[in-house]
């Protein structure tokens, strides 16, 4: 089995090669610089000999150079792997090359990107090229569209006739965002700032007022202001479950950063990301709330540390288990492509925890 890392040389791109050397995975590095691919090798190679006791493969690892723009270029590169995961952002603008490239080449796709309009493109664009080929792709491989979405579908089935589902993002700490992040969030700040798509009564729609603008955390004394935010989960959760309305909101208080203006020159001149000690000091609670129309309700939680390093982990495994077990071909939300409670329990001993309760019955915890 080998996996292609395509933007192996950014700082997501370098936290996804260490996992998959800690792993002892065989891996090829694509990118569009062969200086800055050399340099991401030798530190992923030591990050994971630093991590796990080993020197696990990256430094004599294939390395392909290959830009978005050289559809045959990508496909070469990508030929002869079992699958594919795309850490190059911003997505909107150089993700579909990529996925197309992958399915050209026959390998299955994940990505990191949380880019809530490109995820909802890669479906309506790549479904059936993905079922023609054989081949299997699941955007949003990250830490809280795989969590999310695994546990909305445990969510749901805990109640019947759901009338609503939302989804609220909570981080703390954690040094802020990288330069990939931040360079996506101004690729699509319109989307952002207009609070992105609900679902509501069978398709996605922009500009739909927010049902929600608080949220009970679990244990807090009083609810927290929440505002409308475009989060991948409103795109695949409605995928499987039948629902009539989901939204999606984040903190307000963490909302308020992304006032700030942002040039290409002030983000070139940030850190790459947040440094180690930082990434351990993270904290995120992502709630899925599920309403039925009979008074039901039901809320999965999600808790966990380092948003970065859990979606190196989550994305590693999400290919890893295209490649070994497979899924259905075209593109499909990450609980139509895995079991939701055993991948849920693979994410444990990184830190992740879950627990769902309902208005009935005592908690379920993982």
């Amino acid at each position: 089995m080998k996996i292609a890392v395509y933007g192996a040389n950014g700082y997501q791109g370098k936290l996804v090669l260490a996992e998959l050397a800690r792993r002892g995975l065989d891996l090829r590095l694509v990118g569009r610089n062969a200086t800055r691919l050399r340099e991401a090798a030798t530190t992923a190679r030591t990050t994971a000999g630093t991590t796990a006791g080993t020197t696990a493969g990256t430094g004599e690892a294939e390395q392909w150079v290959a830009d978005t723009r050289d559809h045959d270029a990508l496909v070469a590169a990508f030929r002869g792997c079992d699958a594919v995961i795309n850490c190059a952002g911003p997505f909107t603008s150089c993700g579909p090359a990529v996925v197309r490239a992958a399915i050209a080449a026959g390998c299955h796709y994940v990505d990191t990107a949380g880019e809530q309009l490109y995820i909802k493109a890669v479906f309506d664009t790549f479904t059936g090229d993905a079922e023609r080929a054989g081949v299997t792709v699941v955007p949003a491989a990250n830490d809280s569209c795989v969590p999310g979405d695994l546990i909305a579908h445990l969510v749901a089935e805990r109640v019947q006739r759901i009338e609503e589902i939302t989804v609220s993002h909570f981080i703390t700490g954690g040094g802020g965002f990288s330069r990939g992040s931040l360079r996506s969030a101004v690729d699509t700040i319109d989307a952002i700032k207009a609070g992105g798509l609900s679902y509501d009564d069978g398709d996605w729609r922009t500009g739909t007022p927010a049902r929600h603008t608080t949220v009970a955390l679990p244990d807090a004394p009083l609810p927290t202001d929440v505002v409308k935010c475009p989060l991948s989960e409103v795109v695949t959760i409605p995928r499987h479950i039948e629902v009539r309305h989901v939204e999606s909101h984040v903190d307000a208080a963490v909302a308020a950063q992304l006032d700030t203006p942002l040039t290409p020159g002030i983000i070139d001149g940030l850190p790459e990301g947040p440094t180690e000690e930082d990434r351990r000091t993270q904290r995120f609670t992502y709630l899925i709330d599920a309403a039925g129309r009979d008074g039901r309700s039901a809320r999965g939680v999600v808790r966990g540390r380092d948003t970065y390093g859990s979606t190196a982990a989550i994305a590693v495994e999400a290919a890893r288990r295209l490649a070994v077990d497979g899924a259905k071909p075209g593109v499909l939300a990450p609980a139509q492509a895995y079991d939701p409670a055993d991948f849920l329990t693979f994410l444990a001993p990184h830190g992740i925890t879950w627990t769902i309760t309902d208005s009935d019955a005592p908690a379920t915890q993982g």
